[in-house]
Formats: structure tokens, sequence, C-alpha cells
């Protein structure tokens, strides 16, 4: 699940190899080696061993309740401790103090790196986490691993594709939805041309997002072995990253795309309104956008999905925006009853079943996604279109992973930075991508990387 918010310049950015040995172990007493007592929820078995967590899934009091309800030797103390960043920035403090972190908590992919670098979060290997690896599409499972180490078990993703307005395309003509970027483009002209709403959105907001697109492309922005820690390659000035900023530039530029920060009041009233004929979003989306109010009103049965555009149909890719992981903390008293739970809470099918049902998340487990009651599913949000079978569930089996570098935030901070520019007409797409490149290089210089 991706926490849909703006990044935040005041969160404090990870000092990768500075801190690399502040992650708590066995002998320092560990941040949670007190019975955790202020639980969220209720503890069934009270003399069971308690695993404190950090999450913030919507549906979490009913998890930890499935939980605690199957197993009697340890149970489950939950408290949210925000949603993404703030819940980061609490971990980092914990990280730094060498105390207060919790046994379990929930990560995105995509900050993993900045934590596992800090020998924060514990290899899960040694607990049985290769036991459930089947249970996982290759892609999923790479988003947690460093070679033969497994920092967390993986619970939901965003495979991306093409949500658009059906009542939009038939008014001016789009019989199917653009199958590349460039009938994508063709489309957003015409629609223009007619007098019609923008196409899309290009929000400086949602770094990730171009950062898939980047990927599509063919970039690879970071190659990264934890393995290997002093050294890592940035390459954020290749002809792939130039050629999707320079793209999106140019229709924000003709006015085909919109500006707006997206997940904003003003953003969803675009969306129930009409003002963007298409989304380019992640399977997660429409539980968001039904949570938020979208596809309610005079809106209702308005939405369809499309796979995701190519640059090359040919060599079709499949991207990922968000999702997220349990991950056991070094600090944890006892790590392998943490292993248990992260490694068991959201696993089982009365969980994910709640979760898929109510667009909680997009599940990865395989178990799952091959089975019939989700494959054939008809999504209301969609007016009864079969989504999982036909666009999700395709795009996830065919999701071979990302590499992540150990500053996200950083990076996202820096690539939002340069896309506000490009939709002011400060900058270009290509010269973007390179000053990109050299503000992200120097900062991983100066963090003590090596960088190739």
């Amino acid at each position: 699940m991706r926490f849909k918010t703006g990044l935040s310049a005041t969160i404090p950015v990870v000092l990768a190899l500075g801190l690399a040995a502040c992650g708590g172990d066995d002998s320092d007493g560990g941040g949670t080696a007190a019975k955790p007592t202020n639980c969220t929820n209720k503890i069934v078995h009270e003399d069971a061993k308690r695993v404190l967590v950090w999450a913030w899934y919507p549906n979490m009091a009913k998890v930890v309740d499935n939980f605690n309800n199957q197993n009697t030797d340890v149970q489950v103390c939950w408290t949210n401790a925000g949603q993404g960043q703030p819940e980061y920035a609490k971990f980092q403090t914990a990280i730094s103090a060498k105390k207060g972190a919790p046994d379990v908590v929930m990560l995105e992919a995509d900050q993993l790196v900045g934590f596992e670098i800090q020998d924060a979060l514990v290899d899960l290997a040694p607990y049985g986490a290769n036991d459930i690896k089947k249970n996982f599409s290759a892609g999923a499972w790479k988003d947690v691993s460093q070679g033969d180490k497994v920092f967390a078990a993986p619970i939901d993703g965003g495979p991306m594709a093409l949500i658009y307005r059906t009542d939009i395309f038939a008014k001016y003509g789009i019989k199917t939805p653009p199958k590349t970027w460039d009938e994508y483009a063709a489309d957003a002209k015409k629609v223009k041309d007619a007098g019609g709403p923008v196409f899309g959105d290009f929000g400086s907001n949602v770094p990730a997002v171009t950062t898939a697109l980047m990927i599509q492309k063919g970039a690879r922005p970071f190659v990264y072995d934890l393995a290997d820690k002093q050294n890592i390659t940035i390459k954020l000035d290749d002809q792939a990253t130039k050629d999707v900023l320079e793209y999106w530039g140019n229709l924000s530029k003709q006015g085909l795309v919109g500006k707006e920060d997206q997940f904003t009041t003003d953003y969803i009233a675009g969306m129930v309104g009409g003002k963007y004929a298409t989304y380019v979003s992640a399977a997660w989306a429409p539980g968001y956008l039904t949570g938020a109010g979208v596809g309610a009103g005079k809106d209702k049965g308005k939405f369809a999905v499309a796979p995701l555009p190519q640059w090359d149909v040919t060599n079709p890719v499949s991207v990922n925006w968000g999702g997220s992981a349990f991950a056991v903390t070094s600090q944890a008293s006892d790590k392998a009853a943490a292993a248990k739970v992260a490694l068991g809470l959201y696993a089982d099918d009365a969980s994910l079943t709640d979760g898929w049902k109510t667009q909680t998340i997009f599940p990865l487990n395989q178990g799952v996604l091959k089975s019939d009651e989700l494959l054939n599913a008809k999504i209301d949000f969609f007016n009864g279109q079969t989504v999982n079978k036909d666009i999700y569930v395709p795009a996830e089996n065919a999701y071979q992973g990302a590499v992540y570098s150990p500053f996200t935030v950083y990076y996202y901070a820096q690539l939002q930075a340069q896309i506000a520019k490009i939709n002011n007409g400060r900058t270009t797409g290509t010269q973007a991508a390179t000053d990109l490149h050299n503000q992200i290089v120097q900062y991983a210089k100066t963090q003590g990387f090596t960088v190739h």
C-alpha cells in the first residue's frame, strides 16, 4: 500500500554510511525488551510473548485479531505510529537512539534499503522466510531481498495500469484505450483540440510514478548491492530518463495534462467532476478513490481500467507503484517471535480476503491471486469489469522487481523539485535529468559512497 501524500522536506534523510552501525542487537537491551502494554488491540492470550508492531493498514485491527485468535504462543501488540513518512521518521529516531523501535515495522518496498544499510532490519532467512518464497512472484520477492538475505515479508503491491473515464472517451471518439505512450499523447491532443479536459496529470508530488515510468522505458537509476555497501551505480542522465521527462514535460507545456499535486481535495474534486480523462495509477487506486468519494455520485459507473501504455509494445514492461511489507527490527527482544509475526501477520486467508475485498490492499500472495473468487470478482468501481483477471494480476506476475537506492527520500525530494521546475517552464526534461543526476551523485559522495 502506498501512503498517498507528497514528500516533506522536513523528513530526516538517512546518512547512510555514517549510520551503518547504529542498529541494535541482542546485547544492547533492544528497544522493546519490556513487555509492551500500550496496545491498540485486545490481547487474547495474556501469558504469551508479545510482539510490538507498527503498521497503518486500514484494516489492521481485524488482521491483528485474526492473528491473535489463531496463535497461543505469541500475541501482536499493535499501534499506528504514523502513515508512511511520519512512521519512518520515528523509526529513524529510534535507530539513532538505539532504543524505542518496535519489534516489527511496516515499510514500503522502496524504503527498505535505507534501513537495511543501517543494520536496522533482521535477515529473516534463518527464521524460515524462504519457506514462503513460493507464495510470491519473482518481482515481489526481489523487492524484499538482497542476495540470499530476506529483510521483509511482502504483503501488498501496486502493479500499474491506466484508469480512464469511459464517458470522456466516448464523448471525444476514443474507441479504445491507448496501448502506447505515443497513442496516449495523440489522444490527449485530440481531446484538448476538441475543447475537452486535460488527459492526465504530471503532479510533482508523485515522483515514484515518474521513476516507475523511467524504469519502464529502460532506465536503471540505481544499481546497488547491500553486500558491497560502499559502492553504488547512479545513472539518471541516461537517454531513457531524459525521454520520459521530456515526454511529460511536453504534455505539460502544451496543456494536455495537468500540473496539480495528487491526493489533494482539489485533485479529487477534479476526478469526480471529469477534469481528468485518465489516471496513471496502481492496483490500490480503486480502494483509495472509493474512500475519497470518487465513483459514488454523478461519476458512478464511469471508470474503467486498461493495461498501462507501453513505450515499446514489442517489449512490454510491467512496473510497480507502492507496496508494503513487514520487517523485523534489530531492536526486537525476541527475534524468533518477531519473525513469526512478520511472516504470519496478514498471511491468513481471512485477512487476505478481507484486504482485497475491501480494496485495502492488492495482495501479493499467489494463493489469493490464483483464486477464482479474486480473479472473477466484478469490481463495482469499474462498473463490473473483471480487472483482477484482465489487468492487475497479469501485471503483477510480469513485474520483475526494482533496485532502490539507500536514500530514497532524498532522491524523491530532488526529483519532485525537478518536476516542479519542468511544470513551471524553468527547465527542460533533458536538463532536469542532468541536474538530477549531478545532485544525487554529489549527495551519495557526501554520504561516503563510491559512485560509479
